[in-house]
């Protein structure tokens, strides 16, 4: 899709409040800029991995999952391959609608709400009340989100502000591979364990584990979804040593072990074309 083509995020979305846009877009090698909707966002990719960044966070949206946007949200997309496919319906959002609507969140798509998605590619553009039949599906399949996403996925790191955590995290992304250890991590950059520990919670709101798990669970994704990695070699490559504890950790995270989330993946992908 061309430059001008990608205008339609800031031109198109919003010029009839009431109405539901639809596009499903080839991201190429294209990043789409910053910028926001008057209208709550529905992101669903395959192909690959794409990132959210917000001014507060960097979401990491994996297959068979997807990405709710709130109105008003900024946030800039980034494909992980040129051969990313967006899926985006974009819902007029109410003051009244459940809270659900003005949270930013991925959940798992199931089998009900992948079928509805797949639906959805014959659309492109605005539909309006007037298309009434195109118009209650599509607004069946915003109405039903909240009862069938009840599990947010903890994909979603904070930015740190503090410029001597940042330099931790950093550290801790290049060296996934390796075991890091936290006494060890706290030395090395000059903290007790105890000024390090209070500094994660203060400024990041999690634990030093719960931020280092969910980095090597999403580096994890992408090799085994992008690079198509054996799941033994991806458990290596973000440290760790024993499969099945690599595997029930990426199931308390993902919620399905990573062979079964493999295969689930690539039957979705075949679906969707």
């Amino acid at each position: 899709m061309s430059k001008i083509d990608r205008m339609y995020y800031l031109t198109e979305v919003d010029k009839q409040p009431r109405s539901i846009y639809c596009m499903h877009d080839l991201m190429g090698e294209n990043d789409v800029a910053p910028h926001m909707h008057h209208k709550g966002q529905f992101l669903y990719t395959q192909g690959g991995i794409v990132h959210v960044v917000t001014p507060q966070k960097t979401y990491f949206l994996p297959a068979r999952h997807y990405l709710w946007i709130p109105p008003g949200v900024e946030h800039s997309i980034h494909p992980g391959s040129p051969d990313v496919i967006m899926r985006n319906l974009y819902f007029p959002v109410e003051p009244g609608d459940q809270p659900f609507y003005f949270e930013t969140g991925i959940y798992p798509v199931n089998d009900l709400l992948l079928q509805m998605v797949i639906f959805s590619n014959q659309w492109s553009g605005d539909i309006n009340e007037a298309d009434k039949s195109s118009y209650l599906f599509a607004m069946a399949l915003k109405y039903i989100l909240p009862e069938i996403s009840m599990y947010n996925l903890p994909l979603a790191l904070p930015y740190a502000k503090d410029k001597r955590l940042d330099k931790v995290i950093r550290f801790m992304e290049d060296n996934l591979q390796e075991p890091i250890a936290f006494p060890e991590l706290a030395r090395r950059f000059g903290f007790s364990e105890r000024s390090l520990s209070r500094l994660f919670h203060k400024d990041l709101a999690m634990s030093f584990v719960q931020y280092l798990t969910i980095q090597r669970m999403m580096r994890a994704l992408r090799f085994l979804l992008e690079e198509h990695m054996p799941v033994k070699e991806a458990a290596a490559l973000v440290g760790y040593n024993s499969v099945p504890t690599f595997s029930t950790t990426f199931y308390k995270i993902i919620g399905i072990r990573p062979s079964d989330y493999v295969k689930m993946n690539d039957l979705s992908h075949e679906k969707l074309f």
